[in-house]
Formats: C-alpha cells, sequence, structure tokens
C-alpha cells in the first residue's frame, strides 16, 4: 500500500467512524469519496437471512440523508446469489438488469439507469450487509474503483455493527420511555413506499391510486375480508386534496337498524326516547373529508334506499329535524361480495350500485401476493413487539418465510397478522417458527407443511393437537430424551395418562 492509500484509507476511517449516527457518518464518507471515484448517492443494506430480503437502512445523497425501513424480497434466485460463497467483496455492476440482486434493488430505488458498485460488509467472518454506491448513468464504475473501495471493508463493517448496537440502544430506550411512540408513528402511511407492497405485490393498486386520489370520484373497493381495504381507503383519503380533512369509516354491516339513521345522519334533541342532546352523524362529521362505507353490501333494502339519496343529493337531514344540512364529502365504499350478483337476485339496488361503482378497485388476496409476506411480517413483529411489551424483537427461524409462503392464506393479511401475534405469544423469545397456523394444509412437502388448528377453544382438543405434534416429531417415542415427553416438557407417565385420557395411542399402537 503506497503513501496515498495509507491517506485515503486513514481519512476514511476517521469518517466513517466519526458518528454513531450512520447518516452522518456516510454523508460525510461520500464527500470525500467522490474526490476519488463517481458516487451520487450511498444505501446502507441489511441482508435479513430469515426474511430472504434486504432492508434498506439508509440513503445519503450531496442534499442530504434519511433513514430508511424498505424492505426488498429477494426471491428465490436472489437468495442464491446472494449467499453464493466465493463471492469477491467488492463487485462493479454497471448494468442492473444483468444481476438479479441488484435488478431488484433498482427497480425498488427506481435506479435503473444507474452504475452500482457494491461492498460486502463482512466482520469475523459474518455477513452483516452491503454498503452501495451509485452513479447515474451507465458503465461509470472501474475495477481501479472497486480495489480503492475494498480497502475499506473493515471500517466500513465495524460501523454498521456499532450502528446496529446503536439502534437496538435506542429502540429498547424508546420501548420504556415511551411505549406509544409506535403506534402514533405507525398509525397511517401516507405513500406507496410506506404501504406494505405498494413497491411489489400492491404496485398496480397502488398506480389505480395515484390516477383516482386527486379527484372527487367516488370509489368502490373490492376484494376478500383482511385484504386491508381499509387501509387502502385510508392511502386515497392521505393522498388526496381532503387530507386535511376527516375520515370516518361506517361499518355498514355493523349498524343495528334501528340505530341507523341516528348513527349515519345524527338527531335532534327529544326526538326519540333517549335523545338528550343533539348529535351529529357520521356524514355530517365527514364534512370536507371522506367517508368510508365499508362492507356496503351488508346494508338492508331499507337502509340502501336512504343511503341512495344521500350520495345522489349530498344532503341529510338530522332524525326529528327540518333543516337540511349540504354535505362536502367524497365517498369511498368497499364490499367483500359480489354486488353485481347481488343487484341481479335483487338483495342491492342497482341505482345505488351505479352511484358507487364509478372508479372499481379490486384490491388482490395475499395469496396473489406473497412475495409481500417478508414485508409484511417484519413490520407485524415490529409493531406486535411494541404492543405485547417485549424486552427484545425475537428472531425468525431458518425456514420460517418459507413456510409462511407456501400456506394459501384463506384470511389474508389479517390472518397473517394474527398469527405473528400468536407465534409471538407462544415464544416471546424467539426464534419464531409459524408451525402451528389457523387454516387448511397446502403443502404436501414434509420440509412446510404445517400442524392445522381448527380454530376450536376446546381446552382438551388444543391439548390433544399439540400432544399429536409432538409425538409425530419424535416418531411416537414417549419417553427418552428425544421422546415425546422430553419435547412437551412433561413426566412420560403423566404424558401416557393424559394421552390415554384423549384417546391418543402411542407406542406399537401409534405405529399401527
Amino acid at each position: 500500500m503506497d503513501i496515498e492509500e495509507h491517506d485515503f484509507f486513514h481519512q476514511m476511517t476517521m469518517l466513517i467512524c466519526s458518528s454513531l449516527d450512520i447518516e452522518t457518518a456516510l454523508q460525510r464518507a461520500l464527500d470525500y469519496l467522490g474526490n476519488f471515484m463517481p458516487v451520487d448517492a450511498i444505501f446502507l443494506h441489511l441482508y435479513e437471512q430469515n426474511f430472504g430480503a434486504l432492508r434498506t437502512m439508509a440513503e445519503v445523497k450531496a442534499s442530504g440523508s434519511r433513514r430508511l425501513e424498505i424492505i426488498i424480497p429477494l426471491g428465490r434466485e436472489g437468495r442464491d446469489s446472494f449467499e453464493k460463497p466465493g463471492v469477491p467483496n467488492v463487485r462493479v455492476v454497471n448494468r442492473p438488469e444483468a444481476d438479479p440482486v441488484i435488478k431488484k434493488i433498482a427497480e425498488t430505488l427506481k435506479l435503473t439507469e444507474s452504475s452500482f458498485l457494491i461492498l460486502r460488509c463482512v466482520i469475523e467472518g459474518k455477513r452483516l450487509g452491503s454498503l452501495t454506491l451509485v452513479a447515474n448513468g451507465r458503465d461509470r464504475y472501474t475495477e481501479e474503483n472497486a480495489r480503492l473501495l475494498s480497502l475499506l471493508n473493515e471500517p466500513f463493517a465495524i460501523a454498521l455493527s456499532n450502528a446496529l448496537r446503536y439502534q437496538e440502544v435506542l429502540q429498547l430506550k424508546d420501548m420504556l420511555t415511551d411505549d406509544n411512540r409506535y403506534l402514533h408513528q405507525e398509525l397511517f402511511r401516507m405513500s406507496s413506499d410506506e404501504i406494505i407492497g405498494g413497491a411489489f405485490g400492491l404496485k398496480d393498486v397502488m398506480e389505480m391510486i395515484r390516477k383516482v386520489a386527486s379527484l372527487e370520484s367516488p370509489v368502490l373497493l373490492l376484494g376478500e375480508s383482511g385484504v386491508g381495504k381499509g387501509v387502502i381507503a385510508g392511502a386515497i383519503h392521505h393522498l388526496s386534496p381532503r387530507r386535511k380533512g376527516p375520515f370516518i369509516t361506517v361499518n355498514s354491516g355493523a349498524i343495528p337498524e334501528t340505530l341507523m339513521d341516528s348513527e349515519l345522519f345524527g338527531h335532534e334533541k327529544g326526538a326519540f326516547t333517549g335523545a338528550i342532546e343533539q348529535k351529529r352523524g357520521r356524514f355530517e362529521r365527514a364534512n370536507q373529508g371522506t367517508i368510508f362505507l365499508d362492507e356496503i353490501g351488508e346494508l338492508s333494502p331499507q337502509a340502501q334506499v336512504r343511503m341512495l339519496r344521500v350520495l345522489e343529493e349530498k344532503v341529510i337531514e338530522r332524525v326529528g329535524g327540518t333543516k337540511s344540512i349540504p354535505l362536502d364529502i367524497r365517498i369511498i365504499a368497499a364490499t367483500h361480495r359480489n354486488l353485481r350478483d347481488m343487484v341481479k337476485t335483487n338483495q342491492f339496488r342497482e341505482d345505488l350500485w351505479f352511484r358507487i361503482n364509478v372508479f372499481p378497485l379490486k384490491v388482490p388476496p395475499l395469496r396473489e401476493r406473497k412475495e409481500d409476506i417478508p414485508s409484511l411480517v417484519y413490520h407485524f413483529i415490529n409493531k406486535k413487539t411494541k404492543e405485547l411489551k417485549l424486552p427484545q424483537i425475537p428472531e425468525v427461524a431458518q425456514g420460517a418465510i418459507d413456510r409462511l409462503i407456501a400456506y394459501n392464506w384463506p384470511g389474508n393479511v389479517r390472518e397473517l397478522e394474527n398469527v405473528v401475534e400468536r407465534e409471538m405469544i407462544l415464544n416471546k423469545s424467539g426464534p419464531l417458527t409459524f408451525t402451528v397456523m389457523v387454516g387448511k394444509r397446502r403443502s404436501a412437502d414434509p420440509s412446510t407443511s404445517v400442524e392445522l388448528w381448527d380454530g376450536s377453544l376446546n381446552l382438551d382438543e388444543v391439548c390433544a393437537l399439540h400432544i399429536r405434534r409432538g409425538l409425530a416429531r419424535a416418531k411416537g417415542i414417549v419417553h427418552g430424551s428425544k421422546g415425546a415427553a422430553a419435547l412437551l416438557g412433561v413426566n412420560p407417565s403423566t404424558l401416557r395418562s393424559r394421552m390415554k385420557k384423549l384417546g391418543i395411542p402411542y407406542g406399537k399402537k401409534y405405529k399401527r
């Protein structure tokens, strides 16, 4: 190493290690690196092996830096390429479409016309992540640039390791001092990158949202229960000119018929027994904002008539009142039912359907966008860690994400959230394996199949299922270090007694 390289290494090491705040350190590094090679941006990626994904942590440009939390699912080809041994620590990728990992990164970060210089951050033989230098345009990097950057593997790896530990300390401090911080931050995301799957499985949906959000046209969201229609409705509102106005949700099927008029349109004092004061209805509270009519297909015929008048005239009258109240609202409706078929069978008014079916938007079920599962699991684990007040974020076991991807998810995103929460309750310290899920068996592959729980809350049935799982794993053996009793943490005699009571065969009967 000549004197110039010594000086380069010394200066860069000082800059990289000058701050525990990784964005600040990378900002200083970018300014200095620009003297030796082309660089318009630096991205820091953490490889989440158990998720089979990259987590983009930070972006630094000459104009400034920002902390990111972007999950980039790699797919099998990308994961194999990323984990392949013998790959050099520094790679030049001047054509991102030729590399499965860089192609995915470039598409997600909208850098398809850029050149990439990737440094693998390895410390004590452990792969932590990658530092990616980006230059606008094609064929910008050379092998000389790669050789110079390779000198910085250890400083960058140390800085990344320190930043991760520092981040964990800050997370623990935040959890102890403000348990509700996460709920305030994650109450709702207002851009496509912040909606889980907005860049992948929901990409087409987000394109449609951008087209309709700025307009006043009614939107009808179609999709199965649990796909996230409420989140999409919120995104339309927050991307619209009405974002500063109220966003009022009405669960059409949850309001009793006798209370429908009062809940939706309000009432005057003395309008009926118990009306001791004036009350504004939900339509009135949504004035100058958006009203979300969830599960509109559940409305009774009488309620459909009243709803139609409001949607056509944008005027309401409170129960017991005589004054017409004009409304300035936008309508977003949602349903999991087939309204066209309901119209044919006279279960839903055709004129009301025409009124709300201006811009239908189908939200795909989770089984059609399984590439979003790693991002959703990461999101729910962080969310539930705070809600359950766990001391640290539990790890995900190797192969657990593949097990989730193999499942069909009849309950969609809502079911996935419930499965994550249940697994975290059962394994608070991890690792999270997701070996028990609610639903139907989908995979015949023993390595990815899961034991079923039919939703019963009967204690004997749940206990019997768990014992059968342990017995199956122990191949019918009850006693011994590898027997079912040891796996379940009970005395063999106690287990045999319990199995006899529940009618579970074991020993020779199990083998037969």
